[in-house]
């Protein structure tokens, strides 16, 4: 695969598509199934409590690689991020109900860098508060 983006057509400013993701408890036992993180504070709501929490809560790492979708679904090639970091700043509560919870991700091209690669800063909230912050991503387009 190749990126689908030419370094041409991109500005700085440039908005990337904005995705909805959607996490159930069924969501994070999949996800726990497939990171062998069985964590108790991701599946099991009493001792998510116990320990402090607001409820069970989605991994880290799945809220993470939720948001770089938005990157690599806009570039066509998940294998042109070259870089990606982010802080984890508040959880993703994921209540026990058929809604469960979303994670609302956006993204802007912050700079154009060298060797056609962009730094394209991305937004990811859930319940109305920013659950990832410093999200950057630095992509190399064709």
């Amino acid at each position: 695969m190749t990126a689908q983006i030419a370094y041409a057509d991109v500005e700085v400013g440039t908005e990337l598509p904005a995705q909805t993701f959607p996490v159930t408890r069924a969501t994070l036992v999949q996800y726990a199934g497939a990171s062998g993180d069985f964590n108790p504070i991701h599946w099991n709501e009493k001792f998510a409590k116990e320990v402090g929490l607001p409820d069970v809560i989605a991994h880290g790492m799945f809220t993470m690689a939720e948001a770089i979708r938005v990157v690599t679904d806009w570039v066509g090639d998940p294998g042109a991020v070259v870089e990606y970091g982010v802080r984890f700043t508040k959880p993703v509560v994921v209540p026990n109900d058929d809604q469960g919870a979303t994670i609302e991700v956006s993204g802007k091209v912050a700079a154009k860098l060298d060797d056609n690669t962009v730094r394209v800063d991305l937004t990811a909230t859930s319940a109305g508060q920013k659950v990832l912050g410093m999200s950057r991503a630095v992509v190399r387009l064709a």
